[in-house]
């Protein structure tokens, strides 16, 4: 949902920094091999949360605990997505035209400070139980916050974690303090890999024809706020909170301490990748055990976003990656499916998930370790 941009300076902790201007932020002007490590790291940086959030999407399918559901995206959701998605966005736009960037950054700043903690503590959370010390006690607690009495008691929060999320916690808020102190682009990464992670993973479609619905209206979204105004372009640009991911073009000529950055939204990871996690939903409902369509539709992301980059570095402009992915994601497993005579078992998905044993995405109660 936000383009695709290269040599954008960000600022840094003092907010200091150039404007991002495509292909001359600062006067600089890249070397190839800079560029092409650049790319190549936000391609590959982009696919760690789509292939690793559709696997952990399958168990929160398969999952009866409540606190592991994931939320579900109607076809009513999908249609008034694109809508909400303008209106926020423009919004912010007047915003920034309107008040102080400074201060509006920095309230973004502590929001996102405390969203990326919790979502990279989630993320962390299966890493950690595999390696916690099985001679180290790992205590249980909940926190919960209920509205009335007696039959009338209604839960407004009910969280549950224990040792190893405490840990988890800790670790992320070090992170989160280096964010907000320094807005290092290791540390932007990190949080904005854990967003997209998390979103891949607890983000589910209920079938294939809403995910059709939501990147459909999403590559109309896109393609109008990058080409029709600059309105995407300059929220990117004034915009300082992990909702991208970047990669210096002059990392070997200044090494940690580069500033002309090729970026990313997460947006044109979490959109398709949701589309893609439920594609392996679909793949593990067949018990054919193949991933066919998986597998198609990651390598289609992958050519997708490498067009993107390469059309993008050809004209020196900015652009809307959901034009080029969209097309992809959809139409290689559509076609796949035609070939091979499984079209409407596609269509049919939420169904056929059902008849397998995997569960329909409901809501469910948060966790700590939650976005």
């Amino acid at each position: 949902m936000a383009d695709v941009e290269q040599n954008v300076a960000v600022p840094d902790a003092a907010g200091n920094g150039s404007d991002a201007v495509n292909g001359t932020a600062g006067r600089f002007v890249s070397s190839p091999e800079g560029t092409a490590l650049a790319y190549g790291s936000l391609l590959f940086m982009a696919l760690l949360p789509i292939f690793f959030g559709a696997l952990r999407s399958v168990g929160c399918s398969k999952s009866k605990n409540a606190s592991d559901m994931p939320e579900t995206i109607t076809s009513r959701d999908a249609a008034r997505f694109p809508i909400i998605a303008s209106c926020t966005l423009f919004g912010l736009y007047l915003f920034f035209k309107i008040f102080s960037q400074e201060y509006i950054n920095l309230l973004l700043s502590m929001y996102f400070f405390v969203l990326g903690i919790l979502a990279l503590s989630h993320t962390m959370s299966p890493f950690m139980c595999r390696v916690f010390p099985a001679n180290l006690p790992n205590k249980q607690y909940q926190l919960l916050f209920t509205q009335g009495s007696g039959e009338s008691k209604e839960e407004i929060v009910n969280y549950e974690f224990d040792t190893k999320d405490l840990i988890c916690l800790g670790i992320s808020s070090v992170v989160g303090v280096w964010y907000v102190l320094k807005k290092h682009w290791i540390a932007n990464n990190l949080f904005g890999l854990a967003f997209a992670l998390n979103g891949v993973e607890l983000l589910h479609l209920n079938n294939v024809s809403t995910g059709c619905i939501l990147l459909g209206g999403l590559f109309v979204y896109d393609v109008f706020w990058v080409f029709g105004t600059n309105v995407m372009v300059t929220v990117a640009k004034s915009f300082e909170a992990p909702i991208k991911l970047v990669f210096p073009q002059d990392l070997l000529e200044k090494g940690l301490d580069a500033s002309n950055f090729a970026m990313l939204g997460l947006g044109d990871i979490v959109i398709p990748g949701i589309f893609i996690a439920l594609l392996l939903r679909f793949d593990v409902s067949l018990k054919k055990n193949t991933r066919t369509y998986f597998y198609t539709s990651f390598l289609a992301y992958i050519f997708g976003l490498g067009l993107t980059i390469f059309v993008m570095h050809t004209f020196k402009h900015a652009q809307p990656a959901l034009l080029y992915l969209v097309p992809a994601c959809v139409g290689f497993p559509v076609l796949l499916a035609l070939f091979k005579g499984e079209l409407t078992e596609m269509f049919s998905l939420a169904n056929s998930m059902q008849s397998f044993g995997l569960s329909t995405p409901r809501r469910r109660r948060h966790t700590p370790s939650d976005m």
